[in-house]
């Protein structure tokens, strides 16, 4: 049996040579797994070698050899096919922000009904980014992207089959909420790429992985305006026809070109510990401020300039796109300052600058000035981008933190903090997402008491307020009483190194 056999790396023989390069190297490199996940020197167990498929027996991301001999290559290759699948993904949970503009009076469906209605794939969504994130570990990252992805083809092909004036309000509920599938699939897709980079890399890396994903939403976008523009607004069935091929692509390679990581493991004892851990839930709080206002604006952004300014559905899906591109395309440069800067002063910044914005807001809202408004909520959309990146880089730099602070040095530091991290982001990532629910009923009530939205845009500044004293509170404002304090003198300097924070560096 060959070295590439035993360790049982991969089992695909129509695997690139790019693929089987990474195995054999992988393989041959750093040995084989024990079952408890530490390293040996010998043989694979027999049980891993029978696994089958597509997985990798040992990674090591943080040692810098192994990574830039063979990590690197194989983590690009799997980041660049987890992209694809999540931004199909992003797209169908998207989707009833743009059928919801096809929707003319012939539906019957007045505003707040539509507001109502893009709400609930935020909701489904947000709720199955808890399994989702297990998922990675139970079924392995390759394999449960290909059901993930496949899974998309129920909520399109059913849109395609209701979407006519006739169909009852609560069928389109239902068929809207069945979208939330791919919400779930940021979870798993963040958790399995979180698993295949190091520490140093992972702003970056997590940047990419959710702005490529986050760029789903205009996208579709986009799609639906062509419709619109063309096709005219009683075609919605074009964008659909779009999609379903689409999604059957993704899984295919998904299937062909990724990885699972036999090393990743479900620890349900690490979900219960993320949970504990307080910093899951500040966590929680600054990512409602960030995606939550993200996904909760991609949906609502036209149906809030049909009702606030009267736009047309052609004139409206013309500007809707706009907001969700430019957010997704700097989310990668949100984790790249959080990887140079500190994730928590971007983060500080960031919601410094998102209530400015929103005041911008506020004002344009009441004045009813459509081009001051929209440089604000384009400028609202940017910030959201950015301080998504600076959150999610902040997550696995403060799980090490604390388990620096608890005693752990070199390898068993990173793999507490790699252990904690991944639970606890299923857990940030869905309450997160809830944030993009909570804006969507806000705007539903909103209109529904004033016919304005100000009075959201109002609730949304305080929101962003309350985000960034509790980012300097928790994260920055200990860090700097403790260089006070080591001013003072050696002594205090000494002690210093016990008390100090160190999350501001995150």
């Amino acid at each position: 049996m060959t070295a590439e056999a035993a360790a049982g790396t991969r089992s695909d023989s129509s695997d690139s040579s790019d693929i089987s390069d990474g195995s054999s190297e992988i393989s041959s490199d750093i040995g084989s797994d024990s079952p408890d996940g530490n390293r040996t020197g010998g043989p694979t167990p027999v049980g891993r070698a029978r696994r089958g498929g597509r997985w990798i027996e040992r990674w090591e991301p943080e040692d810098e050899t192994f990574w830039t001999e063979t990590g690197a290559r194989v983590a690009r290759r799997n980041l660049v096919f987890s992209v694809l699948s999540e931004h199909i993904g992003f797209s169908i949970w998207s989707l009833w922000s743009v059928m919801v503009l096809f929707m003319g009076p012939e539906y019957g469906i007045d505003p707040a009904g539509k507001f109502f209605l893009v709400a609930m794939p935020t909701m489904v969504g947000g709720v199955l980014r808890v399994p989702y994130t297990f998922a990675v570990a139970r079924f392995g990252g390759r394999n449960w992207t290909v059901i993930s992805a496949t899974m998309l083809l129920v909520p399109a092909t059913v849109a395609a089959l209701v979407m006519e004036p006739g169909t009852s309000y609560s069928t389109f509920l239902v068929v809207a909420a069945l979208a939330g599938v791919g919400g779930g699939n940021f979870a798993s897709s963040m958790t399995n790429i979180n698993s295949f980079y190091p520490l140093r890399k992972k702003g970056w890396a997590l940047g990419l992985n959710a702005g490529g994903g986050n760029i789903g939403v205009p996208v579709i976008q986009l799609l639906g305006l062509l419709v619109i523009g063309t096709a005219g607004a009683a075609q919605p069935r074009l964008v659909l026809a779009v999609y379903l091929p689409l999604i059957v692509v993704a899984a295919v390679l998904a299937a062909l070109f990724m990885d699972n990581l036999a090393p990743v493991r479900n620890d349900t004892g690490a979900a219960l510990d993320a949970a504990r851990e307080p910093h899951t839930w500040v966590m929680s709080l600054l990512y409602i401020g960030t995606f939550g206002s993200f996904i909760g604006y991609s949906f609502a952004f036209g149906l809030v300039l049909q009702n606030q300014f009267a736009r047309t559905p052609l004139q409206a899906a013309s500007l809707t796109f706009i907001g969700p591109l430019l957010g997704s395309l700097v989310r990668p440069v949100g984790g790249r300052l959080a990887d140079r800067f500190g994730g928590a002063r971007i983060t500080l910044g960031n919601f410094l600058a998102m209530a400015l914005a929103t005041g911008v807001v506020i004002y344009a809202s009441v004045a009813r000035s459509l081009p001051v408004f929209l440089c604000g909520f384009i400028s609202l959309f940017v910030l959201t981008g950015l301080g998504n990146g600076s959150t999610y880089k902040m997550i696995p730099g403060i799980f090490q933190a604390l388990a620096v602070r608890r005693g752990l040095t070199g390898e068993a530091a990173e793999a507490s903090g790699r252990r904690l991290s991944g639970a606890a982001m299923g857990l940030i990532g869905a309450v997160g997402a809830l944030g993009g629910l909570a804006i969507n009923l806000a705007f539903r009530q909103s209109f529904l008491a004033t016919g304005s939205g100000t009075p959201a845009f109002v609730s949304f500044l305080v929101c962003y307020a309350v985000c960034t004293v509790v980012t300097w509170a928790v994260y920055l404002r200990p860090a700097a009483r403790a260089r006070r304090t080591a001013r003072a003198g050696a002594e205090a300097v000494a002690g210093d190194a016990e008390r100090r924070p160190i999350y501001a560096e995150v």
